[in-house]
């Protein structure tokens, strides 16, 4: 685990199994970013962010097993409107 100069610790391309009844297959999807194995962070360069990438993002909340998850774009012009927030 890395530590961010606050010293957060963080994953990049966090591998997240998929997992069917009993069945555990291997990792097919990464998160971006997860911080102190609690927060998920998926990360886009959309200028909107659009359903698809909210169901993306609670796919990957699901076996992360974090208590929250921010989807942010980064072309926004304002934060507010490129920032959503998941809690299972």
């Amino acid at each position: 685990m890395l530590k961010n100069h606050a010293g957060l610790g963080f994953q990049r391309q966090v591998p997240l199994p998929i997992v069917h009844e009993d069945l555990r297959l291997s990792p097919a999807c990464c998160a971006d970013i997860i911080v102190e194995r609690s927060t998920l962070l998926e990360l886009k360069s959309v200028q909107q962010l659009l359903p698809v990438h909210e169901a993306q993002t609670l796919t990957y909340l699901r076996p992360s097993n974090c208590q929250i998850a921010l989807l942010m774009t980064l072309d926004a012009v304002m934060l507010k409107d490129g920032l959503r927030r998941f809690i299972p």
